[in-house]
């Protein structure tokens, strides 16, 4: 079912989701002050791509000042954007796991630094 799941959802919102994070994850690293926030685009892109049977722990007060400056340049209308997408997916029932999916990207989305990808 993981698998399925998977393809499906990278065929209607992971794939642009990740190339978009691809994309800010180089504008990023362009600047060397910017490299370790290309790096959690990266990281993230990754995740978007196939992201059912796996979970993000986090621990946010790790890197808090690193969270706060990717809060203000960009991880708010990202956080938005995934909150309102999950929105839209809720609307049926057949699309409630991709709403799941899509609310844990905003968590993700709005403060990634200390958080970890592993295998649920």
């Amino acid at each position: 079912m993981k698998t399925i799941g998977n393809i499906l959802w990278l065929l209607l919102t992971g794939l642009w989701s990740a190339i978009s994070y691809v994309f800010l994850g180089i504008i990023w690293c362009i600047t060397i002050i910017g490299i370790p926030f290309g790096k959690q685009c990266f990281k993230l892109a990754g995740f978007i791509i196939w992201p059912f049977g796996r979970k993000a722990n986090t621990d946010f007060g790790k890197h808090a000042i690193l969270n706060v400056i990717w809060i203000i340049f960009g991880g708010l209308g990202l956080c938005i954007g995934f909150f309102f997408a999950g929105l839209l997916w809720c609307i049926t029932i057949i699309g409630i796991p991709f709403g799941k999916q899509c609310f844990k990207f905003a968590k993700l989305s709005i403060m990634p630094f200390g958080a970890t990808i592993e295998k649920a």
